[in-house]
């Protein structure tokens, strides 16, 4: 839609953008606090389940569980590939890295998407886009080779290799949505996802129950895990598409990275090495490059 494409961001939709990206980078934090209490996989299950409990009436009252019903395959399908498989694959990462190595991390998903679109669905990708993956990769490459020298290489370096992965089911979920589910609405396929997360992590979840149960205030992480970056966070985004457009609004990648880092020096003294920020320069450069100058995954036509 060009008119939603070139619309000028507005004041609103800048204020949006900026309080989605600390939302989200936020995410990390909490992930950081609450996993070592409540281990990946419960975690997860309380997350989706608490944003499922946010956003199902809401689905509801606007009439969209029969999109879900008609569509509860390939949602099912998003669901994996969006929430249950990464959202596990971050909370384990988090274990032995920092919130702030996880958001760099995290901000590969734009070039995993461009090269999904191209591997799965012929999609053009120029010599821009493989410079800047290229680019991008030596950001992580960068953080591999640190992790490397660490007291705790091993652990480190499947924590990154955990983020990694997460960041490429991201990107397929991002094609699967863009290709198979546009003429869904993001409310039903949210709500569609955290329905299937919830049923699929709940066995798992049962038998990896913490043996005592975590007191106090680590219950806030969780809640807002679930409510905050995970339910409210998708109404935001979803309205953040509808007015400047999927290319715009998944620029929050830019970010995340920063947010986080901030969050978590001023939580929870996270030390911002230099190996850490050469790393995130790299990573924002090569999506700047991948995304920024030239056609991004949702703004570009479909091959036929």
């Amino acid at each position: 839609m060009p008119s939603v494409v070139n619309k000028s961001l507005t004041n609103r939709d800048i204020f949006d953008f900026v309080l989605l990206s600390a939302i989200w980078g936020a995410s990390f934090l909490f992930l950081r606090v609450a996993a070592p209490e409540f281990g990946p996989v419960f975690l997860i299950e309380l997350r989706v389940l608490s944003a499922l409990i946010v956003l199902l009436p809401v689905c509801v009252y606007l009439g969209k569980i029969e999109e879900i019903r008609q569509n509860w395959k390939l949602i099912f399908t998003l669901s994996l590939c969006n929430m249950t498989l990464p959202f596990c694959l971050l909370a384990y990462a988090v274990l032995s890295i920092n919130a702030g190595l996880a958001s760099i991390l995290n901000a590969t998903v734009p070039f995993f998407t461009a090269l999904v679109a191209y591997i799965m669905w012929s999609q053009k990708l120029s010599i821009s886009a493989v410079i800047g993956m290229l680019v991008g990769f030596a950001g992580v490459s960068a953080l591999v080779l640190d992790s490397g020298g660490s007291s705790q290489p091993t652990e480190n370096l499947l924590a990154i290799g955990a983020a990694v992965l997460a960041s490429l089911l991201y990107g397929t979920a991002a094609n699967i949505t863009y290709y198979k589910l546009s003429a869904v609405s993001g409310i039903a396929a949210t709500v569609g996802a955290l329905g299937f997360a919830s049923l699929v992590l709940l066995p798992f979840a049962i038998v990896q129950k913490p043996e005592q149960m975590p007191t106090g205030a680590v219950w806030l992480s969780v809640i807002a895990l679930g409510v905050v970056c995970t339910g409210v966070a998708y109404l935001l985004f979803y309205r953040l598409i509808s007015r400047i457009g999927s290319h715009r609004a998944v620029s929050t990648t830019f970010l995340i990275p920063p947010f986080s880092i901030l969050w978590g020096s001023m939580f929870l003294g996270e030390e911002l090495t230099i190996s850490m920020a050469l790393a995130c320069l790299l990573v924002l450069v090569g999506v700047y490059i991948t995304t920024g100058r030239y056609s991004a995954l949702f703004s570009v036509k479909k091959q036929h």
